[in-house]
């Protein structure tokens, strides 16, 4: 017979938890995450630390150089101030146009399905699709465009290849494109604003822009935050249309910081260059978006 103060029998080895069940759940995920971002992030650090080019020779270390040649590169400067243009032309439109989209269709007007095809529908077009349409739209001769302005006897303009108008061009590209996804989440986000805010309103004999000013906007200051940093994070990625919409001319007046990145390292076959250019432009980035966050946080304080 066991003594009561005999130690209790150790549980078999196959029994004990070797891993925390948190850290089993996520371990998938924290696989997936250091494949596709920890590693190509510590990969392209050290690419912008050598001199690594598109040829056989074997790069060598050169520590800073390639940072101290961007920061004194004056085309890389000029691109990156094309992108925070194309950002500033853009972001605002995106958000007041989505935001009058959404409360037109939110108002109730007749077929509501028609217009929220219409106003989402060219977000899902592939930007291959957007780029050879918009590019006919804005031919100078045979162009829709011009020739709207020609039968109100206007000027033809020259879309894509005046340095003035070109960035502007693209931005209208890029706001008929991408404008449904904003216009998505507000239209979200007015239908979860609660009947009885109204209802009270309507009583005191608040009126249509009374209830506006006073009940819809404050209450989607949220999302109007959420869609302005996401907008402008997207903007200022800007790539796909002004590559090929003009390929960043003319004379380089639209071409962005990422087709200026791409334009190093896969035409003049400087990856470590590139790369270097590559993380000072994503340290612009952060500070950009810390500084927007901590702007708005003091807001909602």
């Amino acid at each position: 017979m066991s003594s009561p103060h005999a130690s209790p029998r150790p549980r078999p080895l196959s029994s004990r938890r070797l891993l925390p069940p948190g850290l089993l759940f996520a371990l998938p995920f924290l696989v997936l995450f250091a494949v596709f971002l920890l590693w190509p992030l510590g990969e392209g650090l050290w690419m912008a630390l050598t001199d690594k080019a598109l040829s056989a020779h074997a790069p060598s270390f050169v520590g800073l150089d390639n940072f101290s040649e961007a920061f004194g590169d004056a085309e890389m400067w000029r691109a990156l101030w094309h992108t925070v243009l194309f950002t500033l032309i853009s972001t605002v439109p995106l958000v007041v146009v989505a935001l009058g989209m959404a409360l037109l269709v939110h108002t109730g007007l007749p077929g509501q399905w028609v217009w929220r095809l219409a106003f989402f529908a060219p977000y899902l077009l592939p930007v291959g699709v957007v780029g050879l349409l918009w590019l006919w739209l804005y031919q100078p001769d045979l162009g829709v465009y011009n020739h709207l302005l020609g039968a109100v006897g206007l000027d033809q303009v020259a879309w894509l290849s005046d340095e003035s108008v070109a960035l502007w061009a693209i931005a209208l590209t890029t706001l008929w494109w991408t404008v449904g996804f904003n216009f998505l989440l507000y239209l979200a986000a007015l239908q979860s604003i609660p009947d009885h805010l109204y209802e009270a309103a309507a009583i005191d004999g608040a009126g249509a822009w009374r209830r506006l000013f006073s009940i819809t906007l404050p209450q989607l200051g949220r999302i109007t935050t959420v869609i302005t940093v996401l907008q402008l994070l997207a903007s200022l990625k800007v790539f796909d249309q002004v590559y090929l919409l003009t390929k960043g001319g003319p004379n380089n007046s639209t071409r962005p910081v990422v087709e200026y990145i791409y334009d190093v390292g896969f035409t003049g076959y400087r990856l470590g260059y590139a790369s270097a250019i590559s993380y000072i432009f994503f340290a612009l980035v952060l500070l950009a978006s810390a500084a927007q966050f901590a702007v708005l946080r003091r807001r909602e304080k």
